[in-house]
């Protein structure tokens, strides 16, 4: 009895081996970094395992906790300044039959067009007139200009993925234009909206260029830290920062995923 080996197969095997390496590869650098005492060239994996630069990086005299508090208050602030543009714009963009509305949405994408540094050197520049240089609104302000992108697109999808005929029977029952809006739209809308929410705060949660020319040196958040460390080659500090960041990133994907539903995400963009 022969064995039949199907070939087709086996550029499939390479293909699906290939990309795990490239996915896991990365992320078991990064693991061993985070535990390596000891490691240098020529040798493969580290020569001394252990946690030392973990009790550093947790240590009172470490940057990293009150680095990453100051990424969370930021991220929290330009969430809340993200959805309190987000809704009214969403709703207005869903609902209202406006002129050159997939212009308007496609204007929104303009500062994601451009390179980044050149955007922010220039706006440090105008934030330094304004004495926003340093401070954590001038951060929030130059992070809000990115996580209003996610927020306004899903706010739309999210408002335009709810039957009109919802509102239409509110009203007919007596309720006003605003009681319609929080009691059936806004509740509906929810699911969407955290997911805009995630999204935006994961944004400001790893957003480095512009932090780094807006708020350095006075303001110090994890990417930053990240990035003086592996800049200095501390790259077991560097691995654990990055760690870090990971695991709200994984954490929060698995809500979006659970909340962000196939209607919404049909209605993005249209």
């Amino acid at each position: 009895m022969s064995n039949i080996i199907d070939w087709r197969w086996i550029p499939r095997g390479i293909l699906l081996g290939l990309l795990a390496f490239a996915i896991f590869g990365p992320l078991a650098n990064l693991l061993l970094w985070a535990v390596a005492e000891r490691w240098y060239f020529p040798h493969t994996l580290p020569l001394q395992y252990g946690f030392s630069f973990w009790a550093n990086v947790f240590s009172p005299r470490g940057n990293a906790l009150s680095s990453l508090a100051t990424s969370v208050v930021i991220a929290g602030l330009t969430v809340v300044v993200s959805l309190g543009l987000a809704i009214p714009a969403g709703y207005a963009l869903a609902r209202l039959k406006l002129p050159f509305r997939g212009l308007i949405l496609l204007t929104l994408l303009i500062p994601q067009a451009f390179p980044n540094l050149p955007v922010y050197v220039n706006i440090a520049q105008m934030f330094y007139s304004f004495g926003l240089n340093g401070t954590i609104t001038g951060v929030v302000l130059v992070h809000v200009t990115h996580g209003l992108v996610y927020a306004v697109w899903i706010a739309t999808a999210a408002f335009s993925a709810i039957d009109r005929e919802l509102e239409e029977a509110a009203r007919s029952m007596g309720a006003s234009a605003l009681k319609t809006f929080f009691d059936i739209t806004l509740p509906i809308a929810a699911p969407g909206l955290l997911a805009s929410a995630i999204f935006v705060f994961l944004e400001s949660l790893d957003e480095f260029t512009g932090t780094y020319f807006v708020g350095a040196p006075d303001i110090s958040t994890l990417p930053l830290l990240l990035y003086t460390a592996s800049s200095g080659g501390n790259y077991q500090i560097a691995s654990i920062s990055a760690l870090i960041l990971l695991v709200p990133s994984i954490a929060f994907m698995f809500v979006v995923e659970r909340f962000l539903r196939a209607d919404v995400l049909s209605k993005v963009g249209r």
